[in-house]
């Protein structure tokens, strides 16, 4: 990239890239490289900001951007593994994960089988200062060449040759399942990353010596499962529900602690007991999306000592606050059986709300359009089904 293509990228990253391409360009601009680069860096100025202002970097295609995964989510793998001696990453892509992790190892290894990916990771890694080996190669092939790591790491792709989500790990690429004997013989640590679409007993039953099983989300979105495997680990899986918010919270969610990390075991779960609520009290709680992918409903009631609305709405409640609940907390301004009254009875007044269901015969969006409301934050409003299957709507503030 010469330095009037440099130049331009800079002062033109916050254009409309497709007003962009209508305009002539000087003689000495690449225009294809810098609608490219712009496109690419406005994707990854909230996914990966500290790459996206890096005016040294280069940047692939719009696929590998959308794939690749935040740098949060890079820095909390980082943060729950051990160190040691090599590392690979079997599906590089675009380097986010393979230059986090390789922090905490001497000798790293980058492998990916499209050549134009491994260009850029050479280079950006460069610039990055930091030294890992990337080789153009694919995950099987490498493999059979190379052994006795410490960590591998492979985050198999979700998508089909007609780019439809994949939502098993035998239909992704590489097939994790196929390949786990030689994952395991190859390593004293294997970290896979799947699909948050992956239903968690699909995963037990099809991997084997699972450790650990991480559920992460940024900002209550569900992003990824982070699935620990270990040669002949045979005991109980430790499930970890996190919730990142910004850089500062990784470190503690290595605690597994408050709001931002919820630990448990399946056999503590079986063994919960719920309490149920005779009705709404002054506090509703809302588990946030890794604790909803969990399932772990029976434990949130007893562990929090929150009453549970019904078996299968997954909302609690309780006359006492529990501030650091690992989800939304809010303060019940009232709530009304949901009849034709309903508007009259409890949302008088109220014009503008975000509207919730769980456990509900409408949607949030027919909710939203029966009772006629606008979009906002100001109000909370959720349809939900209380024991006795009493279809009732909740008005509240968010704390």
């Amino acid at each position: 990239m010469n330095t009037a293509t440099r130049d331009f990228i800079e002062s033109h990253l916050k254009d409309d890239v497709r007003q962009l391409a209508l305009q002539k360009f000087p003689d000495d601009v690449d225009k294809a490289l810098v609608l490219n680069q712009i496109e690419a860096r406005q994707l990854l100025s909230k996914k990966v900001p500290s790459w996206a202002s890096n005016p040294d970097l280069l940047f692939p295609r719009h696929l590998s951007i959308e794939q690749c995964s935040s740098e949060l989510t890079a820095k909390y793998k980082a943060s729950i593994i051990e160190g040691g001696d090599t590392f690979v990453d079997l599906t590089g892509g675009l380097g986010v994960d393979s230059y986090f992790l390789s922090e905490k190892f001497k000798t790293s290894y980058y492998v990916e089988n499209q050549k134009e990916l491994c260009d850029l990771a050479k280079h950006n890694f460069g610039v990055l200062g930091r030294k890992i080996k990337v080789v153009n190669d694919d995950s099987e092939s490498f493999l059979s060449n190379n052994k006795g790591f410490d960590l591998i790491f492979i985050d198999p792709a979700r998508r089909d040759v007609y780019n439809r989500k994949m939502v098993s790990l035998h239909d992704c690429s590489p097939d994790v399942i196929d390949l786990q004997n030689i994952l395991l013989k190859n390593a004293k640590n294997v970290l896979i990353k799947a699909s948050p679409m992956l239903d968690i007993s699909l995963i037990t039953n099809e991997l084997q010596n699972i450790s650990e099983i991480h559920i992460v989300s940024v900002k209550n979105e569900c992003k990824e499962i982070l699935i620990k495997i270990e040669p002949g680990f045979d005991g109980e899986i430790k499930y970890f529900c996190v919730n990142l918010q910004n850089d500062t919270v990784i470190s503690t969610a290595v605690k597994r602690s408050g709001e931002i990390s919820f630990e448990f075991s399946e056999s503590s779960e079986n063994s919960a007991v719920s309490t149920f609520a005779p009705t709404i009290k002054r506090y509703l709680y809302e588990p946030n999306a890794s604790l909803m992918k969990s399932g772990a409903f029976k434990l949130i009631s007893q562990r929090f000592a929150i009453e549970k609305l019904h078996v299968n709405s997954h909302l609690y409640t309780s006359d006492n606050l529990i501030s650091d609940f690992p989800g939304r907390v809010f303060e019940v301004v009232g709530f009304a059986p949901f009849n034709k009254k309903i508007k009259k009875e409890l949302l008088n007044n109220i014009t503008k709300a975000s509207v919730a269901t769980r456990n509900f015969p409408l949607s949030a969006n027919e909710l939203r359009k029966s009772l006629n409301l606008k979009e906002s934050d100001k109000n909370f409003v959720f349809g939900t089904t209380l024991i006795g299957e009493k279809k009732v709507v909740i008005l509240c503030k968010k704390i």
